[in-house]
């Protein structure tokens, strides 16, 4: 069967009439999806510096939650920017939730673990066994914690980073050094004679009474703590602020020693090491 030339002109040209207008329909929505992507980027970060700001003059808010609004609400401006951008090219939205709902079930049962460290994060945000700056103990994990996120908690410790599970912190008993504010100290140091008790005791107290970081109350006590064959063991036991236990405890130890040396003191020297003994190989 013949073509007619003049038919298949006119077919082409409807084809190319309806590609082009498809072709720029498209474009006003791609157009229109990058603007939006790009808007929504900037008003979410806006938002987020804007709300962290405003968190932050209220008096007494916990630095925890601070960081934590302000990243949330990130989140959802930039997810409801993604559904507007679907929206842009026709797609049905209310499916595209449903779709996202099942997903978000299967990878649920999926990713149990991931789902009790979500889990974890929420209830450490609510009942606050720890906050971002303050040194905490989990099981064999110690440090300053930085962040406290959905997923894992960030802390640091003499220089390493560590990232620890929310599911196990929220697991384990967690001890905090930081939250009442004051920490009990003890310095121990050994003596060689019986007639020095009441002496040492006195001069750790005056150490102790020297410096200003020590809390008057409770009291600094000084007091024996063991006793041995040929020496006696004197504990200063005192309070300080969290933030001035360690260099506190070094500064003291330091003094107390020196204070023994000024009063004659005597400190038994340690016991000399027992020579090695080498073994030699007859062949």
């Amino acid at each position: 069967m013949p073509v007619d030339p003049q038919n298949a002109l006119l077919t082409v040209q409807s084809g190319l009439a309806q590609l082009s207008a498809l072709i720029v329909s498209y474009s006003f929505s791609a157009i229109g999806a990058v603007i939006l992507l790009v808007l929504g980027y900037i008003v979410a970060g806006l938002a987020q510096r804007s709300i962290y700001a405003g968190l932050g003059h209220i008096h007494g808010f916990d630095t925890t939650l601070r960081h934590f609004f302000p990243r949330i609400v990130r989140y959802a401006i930039l997810i409801l920017v993604v559904v507007m951008v679907l929206g842009q090219f026709g797609v049905q939205t209310t499916s595209i939730i449903a779709a996202i709902g099942a997903i978000g079930l299967a990878i649920g049962l999926a990713l149990q673990g991931t789902l009790q460290n979500i889990a974890a994060g929420i209830m450490l945000l609510a009942l606050r066994p720890f906050r971002i700056g303050e040194y905490v103990e989990v099981g064999v994990i110690s440090g300053t914690v930085e962040e406290i996120g959905l997923f894992a908690t960030r802390r640091t410790v003499e220089g390493v980073y560590v990232l620890a599970p929310n599911s196990t912190l929220w697991n384990l008993p967690v001890r905090n050094f930081t939250r009442s504010g004051v920490r009990r100290a003890d310095i121990t140091l050994t003596i060689g004679s019986w007639n020095d008790i009441d002496l040492a005791q006195k001069t750790m107290l005056g150490v102790a009474a020297a410096d200003r970081r020590v809390r008057r109350e409770p009291a600094p006590i000084a007091f024996v703590a063991t006793v041995g064959d040929s020496n006696v063991a004197i504990t200063l036991r005192y309070w300080t602020s969290a933030g001035d236990f360690f260099a506190a405890q070094i500064d003291l130890t330091k003094r107390a020693k020196q204070a023994f040396d000024s009063e004659g003191i005597s400190i038994p020297a340690p016991p000399p090491e027992a020579p090695r003994q080498e073994t030699v190989t007859r062949q």
